[in-house]
């Protein structure tokens, strides 16, 4: 439901703006489940090629189906699991990152293994809420190459959403339930030029 109301994770909302109006080469999404963003950036950036990965193939699936009914499948490429040497394809400067793979980008998003990475914009999910450290450890990783905005999760304002004044209380807070195990925090990093 929050993917049809528009609000899913509105926080990244105006990162989705940055993206657009810097228009990327390419958008490597890691972590694309059923295509949320691979499709929805497709459609958003009609001179960009999209990367779409996971791991699951059901999601692959979910995806091509997501893609080919919005019309988008001819520039979204597909993969299974996404490597450090794999960031090396990209040029940087004109390609963009959007990570969420359940925790694991600690070891993916590595600048040490993945020297290229300092040269993209990388948006990211962070799964270790608990353990700050482990955030102040992986920020600092790209602090020489990146300027990095914390976002953290907000509530949403049922009023705004006139589609959902009818419902039941409880309806209402279940339509904005993203299926979450607790707050996740993102980060969107911007490579610095030069």
């Amino acid at each position: 439901m929050p993917k049809l109301l528009g609000c899913y994770e509105a926080e990244l909302h105006p990162v989705i703006e940055h993206i657009q109006a810097r228009g990327p080469a390419n958008v490597v999404n890691i972590g694309c489940a059923e295509g949320y963003y691979a499709v929805g950036l497709a459609r958003l950036l009609p001179n960009s090629r999209i990367w779409a990965y996971d791991t699951d193939d059901n999601a692959r699936q979910v995806c091509a189906k997501m893609a080919e009914q919005n019309g988008v499948r001819d520039r979204i490429t597909l993969g299974g699991t996404f490597s450090h040497e794999d960031f090396a394809a990209f040029p940087a400067g004109e390609t963009v990152v959007v990570c969420d793979i359940e925790g694991a980008e600690l070891d993916l998003l590595d600048p040490g293994k993945a020297p290229a990475l300092a040269g993209f914009d990388i948006q990211v999910e962070l799964h270790n809420k608990f353990e700050v450290g482990f955030n102040q450890a992986f920020i600092e990783r790209f602090a020489a190459s990146h300027d990095i905005k914390r976002i953290l999760p907000s509530d949403r304002n049922i009023e705004a959403y006139p589609e959902l004044r009818d419902m039941e209380h409880l309806d209402q807070l279940l339509a904005f339930w993203e299926f979450r195990r607790g707050p996740n925090p993102w980060l969107f990093m911007t490579a610095k030029s030069g």
